[in-house]
């Protein structure tokens, strides 16, 4: 029997940064969303979303300013919308408890999945090797989830021609990416993306 949690886990600690509102609900029991701020070893700030169910937490305990530190998974959703269908990501909550600042750069995303498009394989204008991939994680009741990750250096040489349907086991942490989106009718909107940055990766 294929282990759900092992295939999809994460243990990442972070700063509440936006207030807790509601998100959803699924057989009457309903579901929350905030955000939290994450530290990388650089210093720089990664801020992410989560969901967390009423039935984990006391939900007025969720307050901006208090820290956490959450297992849980990597999950994704497609928000149909009027012209295509968006990949939605969040880090849903299996376990939170309130925590001290040395949790602010806990960030291990663990994954085994499928390569389900052909990687994206490209140079910087450096010369510094990277490649996109998008992978599928089995979930309970025949459910997927689409983690796009990036991968650098050797890690990004490996993965090339890498085919479709490969099983891969994959390690990094998730973040977050700003970037501006031009409109046909030259507005620019600012939009951010959520990867996982991808240390280790191999052949399952």
């Amino acid at each position: 029997m294929e282990n759900y949690m092992e295939n999809n886990s994460v243990i990442i600690g972070g700063e509440i940064v936006e207030g807790i509102e509601f998100s959803h609900e699924i057989y009457d029991e309903k579901f929350y969303k905030f955000s939290i701020l994450t530290k990388r070893l650089s210093e720089y700030e990664d801020v992410l979303p989560v969901i967390v169910s009423e039935r984990l937490i006391n939900l007025d305990e969720i307050q901006v300013g208090k820290i956490v530190r959450i297992e849980g998974q990597f999950r994704s959703y497609n928000m149909q919308t009027e012209t295509k269908n968006k990949l939605v990501l969040s880090i849903f909550v299996k376990e939170i408890e309130f925590a001290e600042s040395d949790v602010m750069t806990l960030n291990d995303a663990n994954f085994v999945g499928y390569i389900c498009k052909a990687p994206i394989y490209r140079k910087t204008p450096l010369g510094r090797e990277i490649a996109d991939v998008l992978i599928a994680v089995n979930r309970t009741y025949k459910k997927s989830d689409y983690i796009p990750c990036i991968l650098w250096g050797r890690n990004a040489k490996f993965c090339e021609n890498i085919e479709v349907g490969t099983l891969v086991k994959v390690n990094g942490r998730i973040q977050s990416r700003a970037y501006e989106k031009k409109l046909e009718n030259g507005e620019i909107l600012k939009k951010v993306a959520y990867e996982v940055s991808v240390s280790k990766f191999a052949k399952s």
